[in-house]
């Protein structure tokens, strides 16, 4: 770690130079304002010690100057008895603490070891909340997506009941989130509950939290999801696995604003907001009586659809390439380029698990492809086992090519649901027999 000395008095400056340098820290001094802040300019310091008086200098005007240049640098104030109110101004203004002189070289040491620890762990949060959002973030460019997020924009603002729709692998879940860091509720947690992950005896404690002694093995009380996410938003992933005992609570939730604890009959007020999401088909679920009417229409009030992949496939390039990036940082591995014809021949598939099967094949090829520039045969076998389809439309082929292919799939179709009759498809078709009879031999449609 790089410490910055600043102030006037050399003396001082040494003295601290050489008992934080016994700590194992490089440091150097500048014995004015000028001096400091070009060599904080050059040598880049974790953490400066600074002086409120500098001569005829403010060591206050040095600190606005320092902290504009980088608002994240770490400053521990020395003063004077006389410079006390401006130390305190120095911490208003962003010093993370200050020292009173005559200096305790206990206290020196504890305060840089304490800025240090500090300045770690700040690092720590903002690399871990980057990393956060960029797992959160919604890519692609396409109409389709551009309308989801146009859409997320607007319902954020509210605190309206929100159900999202979508296959699995559709980034519901990043569409909770992104409505939750668009509101007014993104500093207040973001808690996610899955129905579907959790056994049908245990949804409700989870769900709810319990009380001490409400069950074998509660030996203690705790929260459940629905507190954790008091003041923020509660993502309810696959609500359609949901049990109906646990829907009921879930409405009062709704309703009311209040529930009770397993086991507890204190009655608690809350205040979250409530996000859904399912890939299955709620109405019919209503319709066979698995999932209540009133709950349906309690979280129906804006609907939002996620799109399958096959309905972007423009975006494909897109992902590929910011997953691409996302694995060689992660796996620390030479960046792999996917070649033109790679990436058209991804286009061409189905994604029955949409983003998410591109993301692990991506991640598959990283692992498993010892090369840097990826091919189609390369991917092929991944796509077998990922149960890749290729998708008709999508699949970039000569137009000769696709229309035999679209003449030969439909006619035999046809043929087969009208038991190789060939007048009867003739009819149901609107041609002439002839004219069928030729275009058969021509494809090559074996009629047996």
């Amino acid at each position: 770690m790089r410490v910055l000395i600043i102030d006037d008095e050399k003396n001082i400056c040494i003295s601290l130079k050489s008992i934080l340098e016994d700590e194992g820290y490089n440091c150097d001094y500048a014995l004015s304002g000028t001096e400091g802040l070009e060599k904080f300019d050059i040598y880049s310091p974790d953490v400066i010690l600074l002086d409120v008086k500098l001569g005829n200098v403010n060591g206050l005007d040095i600190l606005e100057q320092i902290l504009k240049i980088d608002a994240n640098i770490t400053v521990i104030m020395i003063s004077g008895h006389s410079g006390i109110k401006e130390a305190v101004t120095a911490i208003k203004m962003g010093a993370f603490d200050f020292l009173e002189k005559p200096l305790s070289l206990t206290k020196v040491k504890i305060a840089v070891k304490k800025a240090w620890e500090f300045k770690s762990i700040s690092q720590d949060y903002i690399r871990i909340k980057k990393s956060f959002d960029e797992q959160y973030k919604i890519i692609g460019e396409s109409k389709a997506i551009q309308d989801l997020l146009l859409l997320i924009s607007k319902v954020a603002q509210s605190d309206s009941k929100v159900l999202i729709r979508g296959e699995s692998g559709t980034g519901k879940e990043l569409a909770a989130f992104a409505i939750h860091h668009q509101s007014k509720r993104d500093k207040k947690p973001f808690i996610k509950f899955n129905s579907a992950a959790i056994p049908n005896e245990l949804v409700e404690s989870e769900l709810f939290g319990f009380e001490k002694g409400a069950f074998t093995g509660a030996d203690k009380s705790k929260k459940g999801k629905i507190e954790q996410a008091d003041s923020g938003t509660l993502f309810l992933d696959e609500i359609g696995d949901m049990n109906l005992n646990a829907q009921a609570k879930i409405l009062r939730v709704i309703q009311e604003g209040e529930f009770e604890r397993v086991g507890g009959n204190k009655t608690q007020k809350i205040d979250t907001r409530i996000i859904a999401a399912t890939h299955k088909n709620l109405e019919n679920l209503v319709q066979t009586g698995e999932f209540r009417e009133d709950l349906y229409y309690r979280l129906n009030v804006i609907p939002i659809v996620t799109p399958p992949l096959r309905e972007h496939p423009e975006d494909i390039p897109i992902l590929i390439k910011y997953y691409s990036e996302f694995y060689s940082k992660e796996l620390q591995l030479a960046l792999k380029i996917f070649l033109p014809e790679t990436v058209i021949e991804l286009q061409s598939w189905k994604f029955k698990g949409n983003v998410r099967e591109l993301k692990n094949i991506i991640e598959r090829v990283y692992i498993l492809v010892n090369k840097e520039k990826i091919e189609i045969p390369d991917i092929i076998d991944f796509g077998q086992t990922s149960g890749k389809i290729v998708d008709f439309w999508n699949q970039t082929v000569s137009f000769k090519d696709k229309k035999r292919e679209f003449e030969t799939k439909y006619l035999a179709t046809q043929l087969k649901l009208n038991n190789n009759n060939l007048s009867k498809t003739a009819e149901v078709l609107g041609l002439q027999v002839s004219n069928l009879s030729r275009k058969i031999k021509e494809l090559n449609i074996n009629t047996d």
